[in-house]
């Protein structure tokens, strides 16, 4: 009995030092963040005055004319940072609100000088505070939550709901790729895209397969690689908003 009532301390006491490294970390990475210039991390003051760069992303943060393209659910940012190594004609942000993972990218951009990069920590829920009316040319959705249970279908980051939000700020011809492996959300969209008459302008259930001269074919994240690794067929759509 005692013996037992040690190990368990024991173990207690480990988890306890274990939690405390993880927190420690992420203050280190927050505070990190902070001196990040092209790491926006707005607070609800800002956001309640108006977002100062909302409509001037361009002339205010990037100090060009060049399209701003999104990455919503960015996590660690690697898909962000590689699209601007791969396109500097284009301004690229990365949007999630766990600013410890967002680090990564932040970093990264950091290291290797991209100017046509960022990082902006928010709920994508709330993503007309921060963007213009047609001030976003493309947006990217990357291995999102699928949210299966039906009670949190309005988290789903294609839900008729989030699709309103994107046409609001996208161009009228602004286009969305959605990578998946879920193939429930590959489907969930498809049929909303279609129930709406969105025009869907590419859709594949396996893009390894069916898409293998596609440009973009290297460029995948944690989670891509994690999945692909596993044998999970990676699922693509692209699409546009209609306006009518």
């Amino acid at each position: 009995m005692l013996s037992e009532l040690f190990q368990y301390r024991r173990i207690k006491c480990i988890f306890a030092q274990n939690i405390s490294e993880v927190s420690k970390n992420k203050l280190k990475k927050f505070a990190e963040m902070e001196g990040f210039a092209h790491a926006v991390q707005p607070n609800l003051k800002e956001v309640d005055k108006g977002f100062d760069l909302k409509g001037n992303w361009k002339r205010d943060f990037f100090k060009n004319d060049l399209p701003i393209v999104l990455e919503l659910g960015c996590g660690k940012g690697e898909y962000t940072v590689a699209l601007a190594e791969k396109y500097p004609g284009k301004n690229f942000i990365g949007i999630d609100v766990k600013g410890s993972r967002m680090w990564n990218g932040a970093k990264k951009v950091f290291e290797r000088g991209l100017n046509n990069a960022a990082f902006l920590r928010v709920h994508i829920e709330e993503i007309i505070s921060y963007f213009d009316q047609n001030e976003v040319d493309e947006i990217w959705i990357t291995f999102p939550d699928p949210h299966i249970k039906y009670r949190r279908r309005k988290k789903r980051l294609t839900h008729p709901v989030f699709l309103e939000k994107y046409k609001q700020i996208l161009k009228p011809n602004g286009i969305v790729h959605l990578k998946t492996d879920s193939a429930f959300l590959h489907g969930y969209t498809r049929g909303v895209l279609e129930v709406l008459e969105h025009p869907i302008l590419d859709c594949t259930h396996n893009l390894y397969e069916s898409r293998k001269d596609w440009e973009l074919l290297e460029i995948k994240t944690y989670y891509e690689n994690l999945f692909y690794s596993k044998g999970f067929p990676i699922t693509y759509i692209q699409f546009q908003l209609n306006r009518d």
